[in-house]
């Protein structure tokens, strides 16, 4: 039996279902997933030694790729120093400084340590600071796993097919209305509804947890104009595109300025760090200047914020116009497969997702459309090609920035050969 085989068969004993995240148990696409064994740069390596390159990138967290140098050094040399301490340090000034200064929206900031964490006490800030009780999102945008935001979420909710969750009441679930991505009307609709009711709208700025669908023109500006007219909040979950597709976020690319902004992964450097924060006066009713309450021993880790600085630090003007351009790249060798295959492909920088249907989607409901069976799979030969995609029709695929051009070009001729086959 392959060591995968052997690690999956254990740990189905200890682990539910044998996976510490949902998605990770191949139930979309079908088989068994290999175990990750190491990382170099580009490259994953499973246990049985086998090399892929890794288009998921622990889920977009790794913009420098595997062991990057610098990161890997920072955060072995604040390791040395202390694990954790519960107490602050000079280092999470330094990276918060560093936030603020990249991104214009946030004035203030808060370290967390996950991007569930982020969101979850965004959305009690938002409701804190506004008085009132709901919360708008938007169908298959997902924002972890918390109460508030388990309803109609994407990501691995949708690969599994759970509208939602046993263990959240339907008191919690009522709180949250859903919106179309992409529908203004119906936003507008729910706003009518509820008039004085609604604390906040959550929302991804380019949807990456049903598949990567960016925004249509107007969208965002519509929102913020809502949000505006409302005296209701607009929160950002940029827990994937935060730093991914701009150095000031996809706010900055897109032009919208939200109330709060949601980060993670790469502001962590693939740690287990991520943040929240946005306007002096939203940020000023967080404890102990004000009366929302959050707090986290871990919080602020060393380790993590000493990886997320040396990750932010190497994000320069060069780092984006090269992801623009492998990505441009890879969109340009799959062009005519996809045509030919009769599917799509959406692409947002350093982000992309191949469609299994005719025309790209616009929001969830199409997304649902395509054919998932054709996905899975494209997958299994993509990955038998040596390319490593996500493991399922409802996540994005990301690109780090130590690709190469040879690289590029042989996963376009991957990818192109797993279309032609599924």
């Amino acid at each position: 039996m392959a060591r995968s085989a052997q690690l999956l068969a254990r740990a189905r004993q200890v682990i539910p279902g044998g996976v510490n995240s949902p998605v990770r148990a191949y139930r979309a696409v079908g088989g068994e997933p290999p175990f990750a064994a190491r990382g170099e740069g580009v490259w994953l390596i499973d246990e049985e030694g086998t090399r892929y390159l890794d288009l998921v990138c622990s889920w977009g967290a790794l913009l420098l790729g595997h062991a990057d140098t610098a990161v890997l050094g920072a955060a072995v040399a604040a390791a040395a120093r202390g694990s954790s301490f519960g107490a602050p340090t000079a280092l999470e000034v330094e990276l918060a400084e560093r936030i603020v200064a990249r991104v214009p929206s946030i004035e203030r900031v808060r370290l967390v340590s996950s991007g569930t964490e982020a969101t979850m006490h965004a959305i009690r800030l938002a409701r804190g600071a506004t008085g009132r009780s709901l919360i708008i999102k938007l169908d298959g945008h997902y924002h972890g796993a918390h109460d508030a935001v388990l309803v109609n979420a994407g990501s691995g909710v949708a690969t599994l097919g759970i509208p939602g969750s046993p263990g959240v009441p339907p008191e919690v679930a009522a709180l949250t209305l859903v919106a179309p991505f992409n529908d203004l009307a119906a936003l507008e609709a729910l706003f009518s509804a509820h008039p004085g009711q609604i604390a906040a709208v959550i929302l991804e700025p380019v949807a990456g947890n049903m598949g990567c669908i960016p925004p249509q023109a107007g969208y965002l500006e519509g929102v913020r104009a809502l949000c505006d007219r409302t005296g209701s909040l607009m929160i950002l979950d940029e827990v994937m595109t935060g730093f991914r597709v701009h150095p000031g976020c996809a706010q900055a690319l897109l032009g919208v300025q939200p109330d709060l902004t949601c980060l993670g992964k790469i502001v962590g450097g693939g740690y287990p760090l991520a943040a929240y924060g946005g306007r002096a006066d939203l940020m000023a009713q967080l404890a102990p200047d004000g009366p929302v309450y959050q707090a986290g021993t871990l919080s602020g880790n060393p380790v993590a914020v000493a990886a997320g600085i040396a990750t932010l630090d190497q994000l320069t003007p060069a780092v984006y116009a090269h992801l623009e351009s492998i990505g441009a790249r890879i969109e340009a060798g799959v062009r005519d497969a996809l045509v030919q295959r009769g599917c799509s492909m959406h692409r947002v920088g350093s982000m992309f997702t191949i469609f299994f249907r005719s025309e790209a989607p616009r929001d969830y409901a199409e997304a649902r459309t395509c054919d998932r069976e054709a996905f899975a799979r494209f997958f299994h030969t993509a990955l038998k090609h040596g390319v490593y995609l996500p493991c399922s029709q409802f996540e994005a695929a990301f690109l780090s920035a130590r690709l190469t051009e040879a690289d590029a070009d042989r996963i376009a001729q991957a990818l192109a050969a797993a279309l032609a086959s599924a």
